[in-house]
């Protein structure tokens, strides 16, 4: 068997030819990812983070961060062998960026709890998490700022790491992507093609 001399192998090849095959392959990685971040904000939310801790928010923070970074890690290897890496990193990604923005969602509601007048009002859970969207996402609506020095740090530090998460973490994850779909192509082509 001979492979074709017509052009480089299709990367697309080994992807579902019908629709229920496509919808099939679309709605795993779109429900897993549905699930995490169902899962995550249901754990934000049922923490027993209201209870006294020797533990500070910012060794957390630390602790959570060094986690999400290998969490990142091992995506984009996951990516790079997955048989389909452009879902693979939709997925990581609904994975990753929930899971950073919770992790400083519970540090600024342990500063907010443990430190009282950390901010320009008291946060529960959901001003918490509001509060790290906007930092996110850039908005700055001003209804809660932070007043301390600790939590004007601790803010600080969250701009940059979102600088990182969208940087760098992206592109690493894109890069994987990448890396995917040439060890597809290489794949594709020795597989021996049938002759017509």
């Amino acid at each position: 068997m001979e492979r074709e001399a017509s052009g480089p192998p299709d990367p697309y090849r080994d992807l579902p030819t019908t629709a229920r095959q496509l919808r099939r392959s679309l709605v795993g990685p779109l429900l897993r990812s549905a699930a995490s971040v169902s899962l995550l904000t249901w754990l934000f939310y049922v923490a027993p983070l209201d209870r006294d801790t020797d533990l500070g928010a910012l060794l957390l923070l630390i602790v959570g961060l060094s986690l999400f970074g290998a969490l990142v890690v091992w995506q984009v290897f996951a990516i790079t062998h997955a048989r389909h890496p452009r879902l693979r990193a939709v997925e990581a990604l609904s994975t990753a960026v929930p899971l950073f923005l919770l992790l400083f969602a519970v540090a600024y509601f342990l500063l907010a709890r443990n430190e009282p007048g950390s901010f320009s009002e008291q946060l529960n859970r959901t001003d918490a998490l509001y509060f790290t969207v906007t930092v996110f996402a850039t908005v700055g609506f001003g209804d809660i700022v932070p007043v301390t020095q600790t939590g004007r740090v601790l803010t600080t530090v969250q701009m940059i790491a979102d600088l990182i998460v969208v940087g760098l973490i992206a592109k690493a994850l894109f890069g994987a992507v990448r890396i995917g779909m040439r060890r597809k192509e290489r794949a594709a082509s020795r597989e021996p093609t049938e002759e017509p």
